[in-house]
């Protein structure tokens, strides 16, 4: 092995473990590891011209207007509407407040593309009210960061996105329309854990609303699922692209916010700051990233592992195996960012010389690290669905298991039946 490759493992490795911010951990291994390779000033001036060109795309566009509507679905009285509408099409069976807190998240994942907003706006109203009905908080708590984690495939998703960007140009539009049915199904086995719990711990029933309360809800509900028919209808129409259907979705949103009456004038430079805030962070994780990406290829790293991975069989049940072991082990400990950033180009290589389509590839990819964002010791989303919940991670480790499961099982299904991806793009035309 090279020494510039073991100084990149070590020092990025040590970084984590002293609890530097990731981005700052991805950028220092970098210039660690060109001072090995080349001179320090072309070192120094290589990851400045690569965090640069990395995030000079028109396709990134499309993230801080997206950051920024979920933001104002966040404060815009949202959320609560889609609990309401969630309780009455689930909510009267046992344990209704379960599949009230998946459905909810569902909705306000797609609708906000951020698994933390969903955590934080449905978790922040459903855990408490579940722990008032008598379900166990621990279980709340993990049934609450598993579900958020089905906006990042159920479209806008920013992921989806950089995964775009990462893999060469693969179309933001087909892989918004992808993920519709892998995220569903993981939203089934959530589903189908919470009620095998719910019938175990004879969890209550939810409350019986009469058909004018139903509609009532209905109707209050639809401006704000009608956000998603108008980004990716406008999209698959032809209408706008991604990015101009982002800006689209940050004028609806706060036309909503108002015509809701839950945001004011006021409120706005928050909500700006609030995003200007969360959309550097980003970029400065896909510029640091992107760093990485480059000296790995220089390095030959995607190749030399390609090589011994189709060395190692030829089989392509084995190396998709392989391939999402090794991702659920990255989504342990890395973010979601700079893992589809740095492992796109090591892994997409391989897999389409199996004849593994580069969309397929990136709903695998997304999916693996959504399981690592509620996974510990690095799981963000786990460790805000922590403190809403008030519970520790020791104390989630057991609810945790049998939605890992669910989430493992729609994986394998995922990798290994291609049309459960590919169906719906090609049948708009993708």
């Amino acid at each position: 092995m090279e020494i510039s490759v073991i100084v990149l493992i070590i020092s990025f490795v040590i970084l984590l473990a002293l609890n530097v911010p990731i981005a700052l951990a991805i950028g220092i291994s970098t210039i660690l590891t060109m001072l090995f390779t080349i001179a320090p000033g072309p070192a120094i001036t290589t990851v400045a011209q690569q965090m640069a060109t990395g995030i000079n795309s028109f396709a990134l566009l499309a993230i801080p207007f997206f950051i920024l509507s979920g933001y104002i679905m966040g404060r815009g009285g949202i959320a609560r509407r889609l609990i309401d509408f969630a309780k009455v099409i689930v909510g009267v069976f046992p344990g209704g407040l379960a599949y009230v807190n998946i459905v909810a998240c569902m909705f306000f994942g797609a609708i906000s593309g951020s698994a933390a907003a969903a955590t934080s706006a449905i978790g922040g109203f459903m855990i408490p009210s579940m722990n008032k009905e008598g379900y166990d908080k621990n279980f709340n708590t993990a049934l609450t960061v598993t579900a958020s984690t089905t906006g990042l495939l159920i479209p806008p998703s920013n992921i989806l996105i950089i995964y775009s960007l990462a893999s060469g140009g693969v179309s933001i539009a087909a892989l918004f329309i992808a993920g519709y049915i892998p995220g569903l199904i993981v939203g089934l086995g959530l589903m189908v854990v919470a009620a095998i719990t719910a019938i175990i711990k004879k969890y209550p029933k939810g409350e019986r609303y009469p058909i004018s309360y139903a509609i009532k809800k209905l109707f209050d509900a639809i401006p704000s699922l009608l956000l998603i028919v108008i980004v990716i209808g406008g999209i698959i129409a032809g209408m706008f692209t991604a990015t101009e259907a982002s800006a689209v979705a940050v004028v609806y949103s706060l036309v909503l916010a108002f015509i809701y009456r839950e945001i004011k004038t006021r409120d706005i430079p928050g909500i700006l700051l609030k995003s200007v805030e969360t959309t550097a962070i980003v970029m400065l994780l896909i510029g640091t990233s992107k760093a990485m990406s480059w000296i790995l290829s220089y390095e030959n790293i995607p190749q030399n592992i390609s090589a011994s991975l189709i060395g190692m069989t030829d089989s392509v049940i084995v190396v998709l195996l392989i391939i999402n072991i090794l991702l659920l082990i990255v989504g342990t400990f890395m973010d979601m960012t700079p893992a589809v950033l740095i492992f796109t180009p090591i892994f997409l290589p391989v897999v389409m010389e199996l004849g593994i389509a580069p969309l397929h590839f990136g709903i695998i990819m997304v999916l693996n690290l959504c399981i690592g964002l509620c996974t510990p010791p690095v799981g963000s989303v786990l460790f805000l669905g922590c403190g809403i919940g008030e519970t520790t991670i020791a104390k989630l480790v057991k609810p945790l298991i049998p939605f890992y499961i669910a989430m493992i099982v729609t994986l394998m299904l995922v990798t290994y039946i291609p049309e459960l991806s590919t169906w719906l793009p090609e049948f708009f035309g993708y």
